[in-house]
């Protein structure tokens, strides 16, 4: 059985016929294309910044993230909630060059780092955990409690 949606429908109508606003998850598709394009030209090539991988879940009463760090100490990495948008910036200093060595390779990603993502629902930006262990920064979000909705009889 096919669904069809009518032809004057709202954003949030189609949020709740498709489980989502397919508006958000398309810019996120789009931000992850972009994302992925740059680290595969070593993260460079539009913004001249690493862009460091993630993980996003999602359970009925949290959020996580967990983004790849190899190499950045906890104060070097700077959390930010705002709304339903969560920043995660920082700037890993260059190690220092020896001056008896001749280096083939320098792969290894210093310098700044950014990550923006947009949340899948609303958090609780006072209950915000963020830890840094073994190279993967671990935020836990916890969820704002969703205002329920209440049918109001109209009188005549």
């Amino acid at each position: 059985m096919s669904r069809t949606l009518p032809e004057k429908t709202s954003r949030r109508e189609i949020s709740n016929w498709f489980g989502r606003d397919p508006f958000s998850a398309l810019r996120e598709e789009m931000d992850d294309a972009l994302s992925r394009f740059s680290l595969e030209t070593n993260g460079d090539w539009m913004t001249g910044e690493h862009i460091p991988s993630l993980d996003l879940s999602e359970t009925e009463t949290h959020i996580e993230v967990k983004i790849d760090v190899p190499g950045v100490k906890p104060e070097e990495i700077e959390v930010e909630v705002m709304g339903n948008t969560l920043r995660v910036s920082g700037e890993h200093q260059e190690e220092k060059e020896e001056q008896d060595r001749k280096f083939y390779r320098m792969e290894r990603k210093t310098g700044f780092f950014s990550r923006t993502i947009a949340l899948p629902a609303s958090v609780d930006e006072d209950h915000v955990d963020a830890q840094c262990q073994n190279g993967v920064l671990t935020i836990r979000l916890a969820k704002m409690e969703e205002a329920g909705r209440k049918k109001i009889k109209v009188k005549g």
